[in-house]
């Protein structure tokens, strides 16, 4: 299976729809899979902007229509019956096959998901062809309990969006880098499973995100990485 990592700047806005379709268009020929980080289709910082920047999933057939030649993996604010939900979606031949809320929502220091989204409440893996898949975004992936719901699903392929700012600077790097690819590891570890990592890069309000998208194997190896900050968008072989 090819993954392209797509390693974007999302706008505060709703233009991103159109970069993404961009983006799709230029590795549908080449790639199985491209995956966008959380909050791809808005950016990360809505607030007040989320009522109406948030997507009825109606208004997302240009995604299913794109998936018809490639699967897309997006993350978005979408706007359900009567609250708004920070979601994974994964679109394939035409359809959306699955739609993972976020679960966990930080509500402390420079963080207010709580405020603005209403939290998902499960987490379920689904077939893609041969291949089970679970999707998580940011958050869920720093509690212990979602480890042991995905040990109990047992995927072949994790895929984590995130959005994750910048903080923690040493000598020897970046500490929140550190403790993200500490938590990726084990997890691909004790589910056995690829994981697909996608962070955004950018600065929205003061916050900057510092990317560092990448897959680790079964074997909690990180085999592909992409750098610090940099807007990227590559093709890797997965289990290569």
């Amino acid at each position: 299976m090819n993954v392209t990592l797509a390693q974007i700047s999302p706008k505060l806005n709703r233009s991103n729809l159109d970069e993404i379709l961009r983006i799709i268009e230029l590795h549908k020929s080449s790639s199985d899979l491209i995956v966008f980080p959380e909050l791809s289709l808005n950016g990360y910082s809505l607030q007040d902007k989320l009522s109406e920047d948030a997507w009825r999933l109606e208004e997302l057939d240009a995604l299913k229509d794109a998936s018809k030649e490639i699967d897309i993996v997006v993350g978005g604010a979408i706007r359900e019956a009567n609250s708004f939900v920070n979601a994974a979606l994964y679109f394939c031949e035409g359809k959306l096959l699955s739609k993972h809320n976020k679960v966990h929502l930080p509500n402390y220091g420079m963080f207010e998901e709580a405020r603005y989204f209403e939290a998902g409440n499960f987490f379920e893996s689904f077939k893609v062809r041969d291949t089970k898949v679970s999707m998580l975004v940011c958050e869920d992936l720093w509690h212990k309990s979602v480890h042991e719901e995905l040990i109990k699903e047992n995927p072949d392929l994790i895929i984590a969006l995130v959005a994750s700012p910048a903080r923690g600077f040493s000598d020897d790097g970046l500490d929140i880098e550190k403790q993200w690819q500490t938590i990726i590891k084990t997890v691909a570890s004790e589910c056995k499973a690829n994981l697909v990592f996608v962070n955004r890069v950018g600065f929205e309000d003061g916050l900057g995100f510092w990317g560092g998208s990448c897959i680790v194997n079964a074997n909690a190896e990180i085999v592909e990485k992409l750098p610090h900050y940099e807007v990227v968008t590559k093709t890797f072989k997965l289990g290569e």
